[in-house]
């Protein structure tokens, strides 16, 4: 095995009370990509930030290249050759490919910025990425072509190290499949990879080591071929997790939702028919774009619905395109967005404030809020979800996107609504976190509400619903029993809308 070309040694790093990284090591080689996983809080993105210069370091030591490594900022650490490529993409989406590419490293001639195409197109080749075109807008890309798109950029930077974070949470399987051949062709040309992913199966099929990290500390570290993957779990987690997903027996009641022939302006084109009864969890899958999201935003009102009813409890039809967000609030139903950012939170209020913010009037009283209660309520939800924070009154953005989405979870469970639509509710969610998440679903079941579940992990829908229904181009397929479906019979009906 090759020298590391980077090392940390003893990291650490507090923030008030709040001891985020407990000594940390690692070390990572030229060409190969290196898994760092943990759960939400453990500390990855803390060690990463540090890594990159956004953040600085009480204690310990970083060497590159067998130089001594301590950047002030992130320009220090661009220039270093540490390329941070964030779950959350950083382009400017008006601008083409070739602008986002050099953005920041423009060559100015006279006062004219020269081009640089072929730079730009010399990078794109060497990522098998010949089919995106310099001069494409960003905006027009796909959300995997724009990953390969920041991928470009560290390479035109003469990135050393890469860092990607969760880079498929919203990839298609051949986006995907597009990345891992790019991260392949970076680790022939001797880059290092720096891996975080809560999809283990992804880790266990493009990465070499890997380190896991817990509450701080650096736990174990090895080659992921001689590694099981539950073994990495409980290292992650600290207890064997036996059972991802929970068995129970909540029982499915009468009808609580009937949607009939329901059409909207945003990929519904036909209409979209199911019946959803009180205790049942009902997945919904399909490709990106085939119209899931779109099904229960224009159900809840934030996309306009062009035709189709929706009847409650059993009462009289209502039109789907009166539906407003507080009209669905007010009749029992609730969504949990897939964009938690600019739609499930309220990033600079506070915890208790996310929590209760579509539902004041429970504790307002005579004009005045009962902030007590509010902050009481708020501590409750962060005890049962175990949102790992240090006070309620912690702004949002200053949490991990694991537990920013346990949040967004701990407002559907305050509101207390019968119909819940959750939308990839465990995107960016640890495997110990995603656990206990199935398990509050099927509580919830055993109350008596009913669920849309929405994802495009297939085990996840396979192993907690108990009815699916697959999406093709706007068209939902028939609902049918969760055993009468297979991950081929899924994929066959998503990717070509015939119904076997």
């Amino acid at each position: 095995m090759s020298s590391p070309v980077l090392r940390l040694e003893g990291i650490r790093k507090s923030f008030g009370p709040v001891h985020a990284l407990q000594g940390v090591d690692l070390n990572v080689r030229a060409g190969e990509v290196h898994a760092l996983v943990g759960e939400n809080g453990a500390g990855k993105s803390t060690l990463m930030k540090i890594l990159s210069g956004a953040y600085q370091p009480d204690a310990g030591s970083m060497t590159l290249y067998g130089e001594s490594y301590a950047p002030a900022n992130p320009l220090d650490g661009r220039a270093a050759g540490i390329s941070m490529i964030y779950q959350e993409l950083v382009l400017a989406p008006h601008l083409t490919v070739e602008e986002n590419v050099t953005l920041g490293a423009e060559h100015a001639l006279y006062g004219w910025v020269r081009p640089r195409t072929r730079e730009v197109e010399r990078v794109l080749t060497d990522l098998g990425q010949q089919g995106i075109a310099p001069n494409a807008r960003v905006s027009d890309l796909s959300i995997g072509k724009k990953q390969l798109v920041e991928i470009a950029r560290a390479l035109l930077f003469d990135a050393r190290i890469v860092v990607m974070d969760e880079p498929t949470s919203s990839l298609t399987a051949d986006d995907t499949k597009a990345l891992f051949e790019a991260i392949g062709r970076m680790k022939e040309q001797g880059l290092a990879v720096i891996y975080i992913s809560h999809f283990l199966e992804e880790v266990q099929e493009v990465c070499d080591r890997y380190t896991v990290l817990r509450d701080g500390k650096m736990i174990s570290t090895g080659r992921v071929a001689d590694t099981s993957i539950p073994r990495i779990i409980e290292d992650m987690v600290g207890r064997s997790v036996d059972e991802l997903f929970p068995s129970s027996n909540h029982e499915i009641g009468d009808p609580l939702l009937d949607v009939s022939d329901l059409q909207g302006r945003k990929g519904l084109p036909g209409g979209v028919r199911f019946t959803l009864h009180r205790g049942e969890i009902m997945g919904i899958s399909g490709l990106v774009g085939s119209g899931r999201s779109e099904t229960v935003r224009t159900l809840f009102g934030l996309e306009p619905a062009t035709g189709g009813t929706l009847s409650i409890r059993g009462h009289d039809a209502l039109r789907a395109a009166w539906m407003t967000p507080r009209a669905a609030l007010n009749r029992g139903l609730d969504l949990l967005s897939e964009d938690r950012k600019e739609e499930g939170l309220a990033l600079n209020l506070s915890l208790v404030f996310n929590l209760t913010l579509s539902d004041l009037r429970r504790y307002s009283r005579a004009g005045f809020l009962q902030l007590a209660r509010e902050r009481s309520d708020g501590a409750h939800w962060i005890d049962v979800l175990r949102i790992r924070t240090g006070s309620v009154e912690q702004r949002a953005d200053e949490l991990s996107g694991g537990n920013q989405q346990k949040v967004c979870l701990a407002r559907l469970l305050q509101q207390d609504n019968d119909i819940l639509f959750l939308d990839e509710p465990t995107r960016g969610i640890d495997i110990g976190s995603k656990a206990e998440i199935y398990k509050l679903v099927h509580r919830l079941a055993e109350q008596g509400k009913a669920i849309v579940t929405i994802s495009s992990y297939l085990p996840e829908l396979l192993g907690v619903c108990d009815t699916l229904g697959v999406m093709h181009k706007g068209r939902l397929s028939t609902v049918r029993p969760i055993r009468e479906w297979t991950e081929h019979r899924i994929m066959q009906f998503a990717t070509s809308g015939y119904d076997a």
